[in-house]
C-alpha cells in the first residue's frame, strides 16, 4: 500500500518563537547593534524554556564574542528540525492523495534525486531550484532552505493548477522563478508524466485485494521507498517483488554503505579520538530490500572488503580485500544481530558476510591495523576453535523471530539491566554462517558483545522513525543494554541516516531521539493528524509513548523534560485528552500508566510532584469510567 501522507515538520510553540527571534537578531545585527544584548538574553531564555540547551550542548549562555557563532549553530539545528519529513496522518487503503495532501506527497517524493528507467538521473526539485538561483539545498541557512521550500511549493501548486499538463511546465517555472530553467522544468515534467499518474492509481489497492481474494492474477511491481527516489514502486496495490537476493549489495548500495561506514567512524573519532575496536550492527531484512543492501555494504566497508560483480547479471560473484594503504585506517571488527526475516530471506548474504569476516580474520596484518585478526588470534589462543573464533553473526533460534524484549517490557516483570540482557541473549544467542544454521552459541555471543564499543542501527526512510516501531528499541536498545550488562558501561550508540542516499549522516542515539521527539512526537501537526483517525490514531499516540519508554529502559535516551512534555502534550492538553477519552480511553490509560511507571522506575528521575498527582488523577478517573457501574 501507499506510504502515509508526508509533510514538512515546520516549527511550533517555542521553536517558532525562537525562529522569529533569530530573524530579528539578523536584522538588528545589520541595523541596530545596540539592541543585540537584549535579544541575546531573550534568545537564551527561550532556549532554556524549550530545553534546547540539551540539544545544543550548551549549559550556559555563550559570551558576546561567541554569540554570533552560537546563533549560526542554533539556526542550523532549527533548520534540521523544521525540514524533517514526518507522517501527516495514516494511509487509508485505496484512497489516492488529493489537494494539500497530494501537494505534500509530491514535494516529499521530489526531494530525492530521481532514478527512473534508463535515462539520466534527475535532481531533486529543491536542488534544481537551488542550482537555478544559486542556493544550496543541503548546506544553506534556515532562511535559504525556507525559500527553496516555498518556491518548490509554489511550483507544485502551479503545476496542479495547470492540471499536471507537462506542456505548461515551462510557463509555471517562468512565472515562479522568472525564467523557464531547463533543470526545474524537467523535474516538474517528471511529476506530471510519472509521479502524479502513479499516485492516482492508488485505488487499485482495493480492487487488487478483491482480485486476490478471488484467486485472480495481480500485476507484479517492484518494492522500495518512493521518498528515496524510487517512483517505480508506484502505483501501489501490485504484487510486489523485492530484489534479486544474489545482487546484494548492489554497486549503488555499496557506495551508500561505504559512506555510512566512513560517517560512523568519523563521528566516533570526533567524539572519542579513537577507532572503535568492534562495532555492533543490527541488520534487518526489510531494510535490505528497500536499500538493496546498504547495511551489508557498511559491514564490508568496515572490514575493508569490497564485492565483485558480474557486469551482465549485476550479481555479486565474490569478495576483494582492500589493501591497508588504500583503506587508510584499521579494519574494524563487526558483530551482527540479524533479524529472523533477514536470516530466512538472505541466507547466502549471511554466508557472504561470514566469508568476509573469516578472510579478514586470517590476514597476516598487524593487530593495531586489523582488529578482526587481533580478536581472532586472541580467541584462537584461548580455546583453539577456528569456527568459534571467527563467529560474528547472531540471531534468533531457527523458526523464531524478534528480540524478545517487548513482552518483557509490557509485562513489567523486569528490574535491572541483567533482566533485559538475559532475554536479549536468550532470544539472540544463536550463531549463523557457513556450517552454522542457528547453532546455540550464547557464550560466544556474550564474548563478542563484550568487545563492542559502538552499537549502531541505520534508518533509510522518512516514512517511519525510531519511535514508530518496537523493533528499534528491542534490537538497537537491546544491544546497548546487553553490552552495558556485560561490561558495566554503555557503548557509544549511533544511528546512521541514509534516507537521502547522497547525503548520509550519523547521529548519536540521544541526538536522534531528540530530533524525532521535536520534529514529530510532540509536534501539534502530527498529533492533530492522528486525531483524524480516531481509535487507530489514539493507538499511534500510545504506541509512541511505549516505544520511547522501551528505548529509555534499554538505552537511557529519554530525558526528564521529554517525559514532562509527553504528559503536557498527550495527557494534560484538554483537546487531546478529550479526543482520547472519546476515541480510545484504553490508550489514554496506557499512556498514563506508562508515564507513572517511568517515574516509579527512576527513568523519569525528577518529575514535578504536580505532574504525578495529575497523572494519578486521570488514571483513577479512567479506571472508574472503564470499569463501569
Amino acid at each position: 500500500h501507499l506510504i502515509p501522507p508526508m509533510a514538512r515538520a515546520d516549527t511550533y510553540g517555542d521553536l517558532a518563537r525562537l525562529e522569529q527571534l533569530l530573524d530579528e537578531y539578523a536584522t538588528m545585527a545589520a541595523l541596530d547593534p545596540d539592541k543585540l544584548p537584549t535579544l541575546r538574553g531573550q534568545i537564551w531564555t527561550l532556549i532554556q524554556s524549550a530545553q534546547l540547551h540539551h540539544d545544543l550542548g550548551a549549559d550556559a549562555p555563550p559570551g558576546d564574542d561567541d554569540f554570533d557563532d552560537f546563533v549560526l549553530h542554533l539556526d542550523g539545528y532549527l533548520c534540521e528540525i523544521k525540514d524533517v519529513q514526518i507522517r501527516d496522518g495514516l494511509h487509508v487503503l485505496g484512497r489516492a492523495p488529493e489537494g494539500d495532501e497530494l501537494i505534500n506527497d509530491v514535494l516529499a517524493v521530489l526531494r530525492a534525486r530521481q532514478v527512473f528507467g534508463s535515462g539520466q538521473p534527475l535532481p531533486g526539485l529543491r536542488a534544481a531550484i537551488g542550482a537555478c538561483i544559486g542556493l544550496d539545498d543541503e548546506q544553506g541557512s534556515l532562511a535559504d532552505v525556507d525559500r527553496l521550500e516555498g518556491l518548490a511549493r509554489r511550483l507544485v501548486q502551479g503545476t496542479l493548477a495547470a492540471d499536471w499538463d507537462p506542456a505548461k511546465a515551462p510557463a509555471v517555472v517562468a512565472e515562479v522563478l522568472g525564467e523557464p530553467d531547463a533543470g526545474v522544468v524537467s523535474v516538474l515534467r517528471f511529476a506530471c508524466t510519472e509521479l502524479v499518474p502513479r499516485l492516482a492509481g492508488t485505488p487499485a489497492e482495493i480492487s487488487n485485494v478483491l482480485r486476490a481474494l478471488d484467486g485472480r492474477f495481480i500485476e507484479p511491481g517492484p518494492s522500495g521507498s518512493p521518498t528515496r527516489g524510487l517512483v517505480s514502486v508506484l502505483p501501489t496495490g501490485r504484487n510486489f517483488y523485492s530484489v534479486d537476493p544474489k545482487s546484494i549489495p548492489t554497486r549503488n548500495a555499496f557506495d551508500v554503505g561505504t559512506a555510512l561506514a566512513d560517517s560512523l567512524l568519523a563521528r566516533h573519532r570526533a567524539d572519542t579520538g579513537a577507532w572503535p575496536a568492534s562495532v555492533g550492527l543490527t541488520v534487518w531484512g526489510t531494510s535490505a530490500m528497500r536499500t538493496q543492501g546498504d547495511d551489508i555494504a557498511e559491514v564490508l566497508a568496515l572490514l575493508g572488503v569490497r564485492p565483485t560483480w558480474d557486469d551482465a547479471s549485476r550479481r555479486v560473484t565474490g569478495l576483494e580485500v582492500v589493501g591497508l594503504d588504500e583503506l587508510g585506517r584499521p579494519r574494524i571488527d563487526v558483530v551482527l544481530r540479524i533479524s529472523g526475516f533477514f536470516r530466512d530471506a538472505f541466507p547466502h548474504v549471511v554466508a557472504l558476510l561470514d566469508d568476509a569476516i573469516g578472510t579478514v580474520a586470517r590476514l597476516d596484518e598487524p593487530a593495531e591495523r586489523n582488529f578482526v585478526a587481533a580478536h581472532y588470534r586472541a580467541d584462537l589462543a584461548t580455546h583453539g576453535d577456528d569456527r568459534r573464533a571467527r563467529t560474528r553473526i547472531f540471531g534468533s533460534k531457527p523458526g523464531a523471530y524478534g528480540a524478545g524484549l517487548l513482552p518483557l517490557i509490557d509485562s513489567r516483570e523486569w528490574r535491572t539491566d541483567a533482566d533485559l540482557a538475559e532475554v536479549y541473549a536468550t532470544w539472540g544467542g544463536y550463531a549463523y554462517g557457513r556450517g552454522l544454521d542457528g547453532t546455540a552459541a550464547r557464550g560466544d555471543m556474550e564474548h563478542a558483545f563484550r568487545r563492542i564499543t559502538v552499537a549502531a542501527k541505520n534508518v533509510d526512510t522518512r516514512e517511519h522513525d525510531i519511535a514508530d516501531s518496537d523493533d528499534y528499541f528491542q534490537y538497537h536498545g537491546g544491544m546497548v543494554a546487553m553490552v552495558r550488562s556485560l561490561t558495566g558501561s554503555n557503548p557509544a550508540a549511533y544511528v546512521g541516516d541514509s534516507a537521502i542516499p547522497h547525503a548520509v549522516k550519523t547521529r548519536t542515539l540521544a541526538e536522534e531521539t531528540r530530533r524525532v521527539f521535536r520534529s514529530r512526537v510532540v509536534n501539534p501537526r502530527w498529533i492533530a493528524a492522528m486525531q483524524r483517525h480516531g481509535y487507530k490514531g489514539a493507538f499511534e499516540l500510545a504506541a509512541t509513548v511505549d516505544y520511547l519508554f522501551g528505548f529509555d529502559a534499554t538505552a537511557g535516551v529519554v530525558e526528564d523534560w521529554m517525559y514532562h512534555q509527553l504528559a503536557e502534550s498527550y495527557i494534560f492538553d484538554s483537546g487531546v485528552q478529550q479526543f482520547l477519552r472519546k476515541s480510545n480511553p484504553w490508550a489514554l490509560r496506557g499512556m498514563t500508566e506508562r508515564l507513572l511507571e517511568a517515574a516509579d522506575r527512576g527513568l523519569w528521575a525528577q518529575p514535578d510532584p504536580a505532574d504525578l498527582d495529575a497523572l494519578r488523577a486521570v488514571y483513577l478517573d479512567l479506571e472508574g469510567d472503564l470499569e463501569g457501574p
